[in-house]
């Protein structure tokens, strides 16, 4: 299993911007893709950014021209970039991750999640 740390929440007034940031460390072999996902209580966790190893994205139409996810592969870290942030955009900010780890013995797989990083827009 990778470790992912997240960064960058806090609270911001609508129209303002936040950089969120999630590091991977442990045992890893590579990362395949890398995404950001929302939720809010009460509601089913929402896909926002993904990004594969190759550089190739994808943004939930909520967020798209507003928010930009980026990967350093080097440092294991991705990052999602968001502007123009809205109160609608309140959540706590999930980062994911999916590649292959070493387990001392041989190669698995993992799926990883980050605590989560709260976002809150003032309106």
């Amino acid at each position: 299993q990778a470790l992912l740390v997240e960064s960058g929440g806090g609270l911001v007034q609508a129209g303002g911007s936040l950089r969120l940031s999630c590091q991977a460390s442990g045992s890893i072999v590579r990362i395949d893709a890398m995404g950001w996902y929302r939720q809010v209580p009460g509601k089913e966790r929402e896909l926002v950014a993904t990004i594969s190893s190759g550089g190739s994205t994808n943004h939930a139409d909520s967020v798209k021209g507003r928010f930009t996810i980026a990967r350093d592969n080097a440092k294991n870290t991705v990052y999602l970039q968001m502007n123009s942030l809205k109160p609608g955009d309140t959540a706590v900010y999930l980062c994911n991750a999916r590649g292959l780890g070493f387990d001392g013995r041989t190669g698995r797989s993992f799926n990883s999640w980050g605590q989560g990083t709260h976002v809150t827009v003032s309106s």
